[in-house]
């Protein structure tokens, strides 16, 4: 029984990109699939997007364990107004970053489907 040798990696074939499973064939939108805008600008704005609503959906869960600590009274007064404070600055910040790439509140809104808007109006 005869074995095949390999060829070496560089010597094999190359999958071109647009048979990739990614990549979307010219013209066509692979039935109502969104294109990937791969402007500098455009690219820079979608990642602030997403990094500023994920930290500010983490602002929202800390808000509300800093509230049921509260109502639980497991938090003492010093601690109780040092959260609030840091609260509130890491909610400044946020909307000062999300200024500088010009997004309004509402563009940190995710839809979650079924389950809704991230934020509740």
């Amino acid at each position: 029984m005869k074995r095949r040798r390999r060829k070496p990696a560089r010597a094999r074939a190359r999958r071109p990109a647009a048979a990739s499973r990614h990549a979307v064939a010219p013209g066509r939108t692979g039935g109502g699939a969104l294109r990937w805008n791969a402007d500098p600008d455009d690219v820079r704005r979608a990642v602030a997007r997403l990094v500023l609503t994920l930290a500010d959906f983490i602002r929202q869960l800390l808000e509300r364990q800093a509230i049921r600590r509260m109502e639980a009274r497991t938090l003492r007064p010093r601690e109780v107004e040092a959260v609030g404070r840091a609260l509130l600055e890491l909610e400044k910040t946020l909307a000062e970053l999300a200024r500088q790439f010009d997004l309004d509140p509402e563009d940190l809104n995710l839809d979650l489907g079924p389950l809704g808007r991230l934020k509740r109006p």
